[in-house]
């Protein structure tokens, strides 16, 4: 007869995620898994898998519980307002973030250039950001809001590098006025 769990596997794998957000991969022990959790190793293992089954499934529960941004710009009217809030609020997030960062971020940086299924989990959370800001600046053109010689891939590119460098340098202490600066220049490019 197979026991029942004696503790919340949802739970558990939201203080993982959190620790693992915190610290990164290699930052994090099994024995800090442990600790935090409240889990017993055995029981971590048997519920997720090893260290890193378990940072998988706390990074696929990051993406998946991020804001929907496809639903931001999809709303009837003008794009472009939208895209520039959604520039302000990645410059202000990304100051404020206790450089913790975001994890998707942090997985790119520490994990995706030698592990094949953060890379694929990063990858898909740029994917459906750089699609869902093409699509807006579609519209955008579409509606006259840019200039119908602008390229929407390109410039949804340059949108998803920036927010990206944005969560990166707001890791650093004094990266604020940085911040600052690049979203005025992206606010005057989709002026």
């Amino acid at each position: 007869m197979a026991r029942t769990k004696e503790f919340d596997p949802d739970a558990a794998l939201r203080r993982a995620l959190d620790l693992f957000w915190e610290r990164g991969y290699e930052g994090t022990s099994l024995a800090d898994l442990v600790e935090r959790t409240g889990v017993a190793r055995a029981s971590l293992y048997a519920t997720f898998g090893g260290k890193h089954e378990l940072y998988v499934k706390a990074l696929d529960l990051y993406y998946r519980s991020r804001p929907p941004i496809v639903d931001e710009l999809s709303r009837p009217g003008p794009v472009l307002p939208a895209l520039r809030a959604l520039v302000q609020r990645y410059a202000t997030e990304s100051s404020g973030e206790s450089l913790m960062g975001c994890m998707v971020v942090n997985a790119a940086v520490e994990m995706a250039g030698h592990d094949a299924t953060a890379a694929r989990l990063v990858e898909a959370s740029w994917t459906e950001l750089e699609t869902a800001l093409a699509s807006g600046l579609v519209r955008a053109r579409a509606q006259g809001e840019i200039s119908p010689d602008r390229d929407p891939r390109a410039l949804a590119r340059f949108l998803l590098v920036l927010f990206q460098g944005m969560r990166v340098l707001g890791r650093a202490p004094g990266g604020e006025a940085r911040l600052r600066d690049a979203a005025d220049q992206a606010m005057a490019l989709l002026a």
